[in-house]
């Protein structure tokens, strides 16, 4: 039997995105949820559970304060991977970190894979997290563990004699790699459907262990190598001109005039 790890991570939900007066984006009092593409992750997890026999466990690393503000937020999104899949949850929260740095981030992560044991056979992570859009973290993580990494990975084929074959996206066209395992995997959308978990799999996820861990627990000594000078919402403003005429041919040339004078058409 062997193990798979799931990397899940927290994210600012971008649908409910708070503003301060002065037009910075209010990160505190922004909601997280989990991160989008991870559900492709964690779906597929469920399918490779019944293939290697093992345990499947989610990590996952808050990179958004305050910690306490963000208490409810991270239960939930640690919660939807129980009930999902995961067996067991591992939870990094510590100050010293928060706002996450990718580099800090992927060394932590790395740290609680081999610190707790976990030995995977895989590591699934979705391609990028919806509030950053990185594409970096799993790529660290496998440099952090030793492991051989795929990216963009949109379909696993077959897992055979120790070898996991998949398909990559490269855009032009669809790469169809073999790897050895371990390894770790990021994964896109197109690879499956993620479905919600039923009301048993919540319930039942309220009795899985959730381990929640700080940089001592992990014997790291680490420091975040970035801080957030400010962050702003972008803002429209619409010119709100009203063409009133009957005429269609009329308002059409009245618009064109308009956006000309504008200087959003040329003619």
């Amino acid at each position: 039997m062997s193990n798979i790890v799931v990397l899940v991570k927290a994210s600012l939900n971008p649908e409910v995105v708070r503003q301060n007066p002065d037009g910075t984006f209010d990160i505190d009092y922004t909601p997280l949820k989990i991160s989008d593409v991870d559900r492709n992750a964690l779906e597929e997890a469920v399918r490779l559970k019944q293939v290697f026999g093992g345990k499947v466990y989610s990590v996952t690393v808050l990179t958004w304060g305050p910690l306490k503000a963000r208490e409810k937020d991270l239960r939930l999104v640690v919660q939807e991977a129980l009930a999902k899949v995961a067996d067991e949850a591992f939870v990094v929260a510590d100050e010293s970190i928060i706002p996450g740095d990718y580099s800090v981030t992927a060394n932590v992560i790395a740290s609680v894979i081999k610190k707790m044991g976990l030995n995977p056979i895989l590591v699934l992570a979705g391609e990028a997290s919806i509030d950053e859009s990185t594409y970096q973290i799993p790529g660290r993580v496998a440099a952090k563990l030793g492991l051989p990494y795929v990216g963009y990975v949109r379909r696993i084929r077959e897992v055979r004699d120790g070898r996991v074959v998949v398909e990559r996206d490269l855009e032009d066209y669809i790469e169809v790699l073999e790897v050895p395992l371990p390894a770790v995997l990021s994964v896109t959308q197109e690879l499956n459907e993620p479905r919600p978990p039923t009301l048993i799999q919540i319930r039942m996820a309220s009795r899985k262990p959730v381990h929640m861990l700080t940089l001592k627990d992990l014997g790291l000594d680490v420091k975040r190598q970035r801080s957030i000078v400010e962050m702003r919402v972008v803002t429209v403003s619409r010119k709100q001109v009203l063409i009133e005429e009957a005429d269609v041919e009329k308002a059409a040339l009245k618009l064109v005039e308009y956006l000309e004078k504008e200087g959003v058409l040329r003619l």
